[in-house]
């Protein structure tokens, strides 16, 4: 089996708390919170688009973000114009008449060159505000961006690996979905990660694996609570026999393997995951106890329909998909989303662009997955 570098992360600086579920939205209020104490420069893409704008006002009122509108400069004040919306505090950088653009070129020339693109055409394409934002962050010149709003995910998530690119120590880019679940009726309240619900169709045990790790940093950052992974399956700790089955189990020995100090189950049944009774009976020593905040699907098929039946017929807010696994964050909207789904997301990419700047004293150097 192939073997490569994942990183044990230290716990974040600032604190963690046990999940309170009195308060419904305390999880994506802690998310804003952490994003107001100190802001990071997010920079969207679809400037023109009258929810992005919205967001991206609403961000800046309430300070969770230094706000960075990418495209034509005169069509943005226009768009803002016709929706009333103050453009005050707010950067807009227009391409085609940066000063930044001509070392964009050559930079993406640099990266693209091998794979046939000439100085010309990166010259094209750099005035793309989606290539030029990505750019930005890829350069630090922001901390991270917001699309999604008009571009296609594929568009999207093809642009961040081409020019923001993949963590040294992951083979692939993921997904996941921050699951609020904020209802009176919910009897699981605060949030839950679930992943990959968007990216990866058929996961092997090894990338199965990353996913899971991934997704454990995720819930660490954004939830601000130690994570908790249930490798979800239609078996518990082998009630059934199958192939499927048995990818589970490997992913699971593989993280373990690569964090042993991380509270993982798998496999496990969705039940046993998140009910505490259940666990109790169907897992003999259960690390989990049935309190999973991370849900790893073991395929995109199972993931899509998870999410969209906790949000359609459970009644949880879906924030995402959001993108784990790059070099900086880059995250992806529904074309569908409303203003508020992009200021919860801007929320969350400032929240992780906090995250990757911080080196805890002490760190621990990356482990081997066997």
């Amino acid at each position: 089996m192939d073997e490569h570098l994942l990183p044990l992360r230290s716990p974040p600086p600032f604190p963690r708390r046990n999940r309170d579920r009195s308060n419904p939205m305390k999880a994506i209020n802690r998310i804003i919170e952490r994003a107001r104490t100190s802001p990071r420069r997010i920079v969207l893409s679809e400037a023109e688009d009258p929810r992005i704008l919205q967001a991206a006002q609403r961000a800046t009122s309430e300070g969770i973000a230094r706000i960075v509108l990418v495209g034509d400069a005169e069509r943005i004040r226009q768009a803002a114009a016709a929706e009333h919306i103050e453009l005050a505090g707010m950067e807009l950088v227009d391409p085609a008449s940066s000063p930044l653009t001509p070392a964009f070129a050559e930079e993406l020339f640099a990266l693209r060159s091998k794979k046939g693109m000439t100085l010309d055409a990166a010259q094209q394409e750099v005035l793309e505000p989606l290539c030029f934002a990505n750019l930005m962050t890829r350069l630090g010149h922001a901390d991270g961006s917001v699309s999604g709003a008009v571009h296609t995910t594929a568009d999207v998530v093809r642009t961040a690996i081409q020019i923001i690119g993949i963590q040294p120590s992951f083979k692939l880019v993921s997904s996941f979905f921050l699951m609020m679940l904020c209802e009176p009726f919910h009897t699981l309240k605060g949030g839950l990660i679930f992943s990959d619900c968007g990216l990866v169709v058929d996961p092997g045990a090894g990338e199965l694996a990353e996913i899971a790790m991934a997704a454990a940093d995720s819930a660490q950052s954004l939830l601000m609570e130690d994570p908790r992974v249930a490798m979800l399956s239609f078996s518990t700790s082998g009630s059934a026999r199958h192939a499927a089955v048995d990818k589970v189990v490997e992913a699971t020995h593989r993280v373990k393997a690569a964090r042993p100090h991380l509270a993982i189950d798998g496999d496990v049944q969705l039940d046993a995951a998140i009910v505490a009774e259940i666990a109790m009976r169907k897992i003999e020593h259960s690390e989990v106890k049935g309190r999973a905040n991370v849900l790893i699907f073991p395929s995109l098929e199972a993931g899509n329909i998870g999410y969209k039946l906790a949000e359609r017929v459970g009644g949880a807010k879906a924030i995402g998909p959001l993108l784990q696994g790059l070099r900086k964050p880059a995250n992806d909207l529904s074309r569908g989303c409303s203003a508020d789904d992009i200021f919860y997301v801007i929320a969350v990419t400032a929240v992780q662009a906090l995250a990757a700047v911080q080196e805890p004293a002490g760190a621990q150097a990356p482990v081997r997955v066997p």
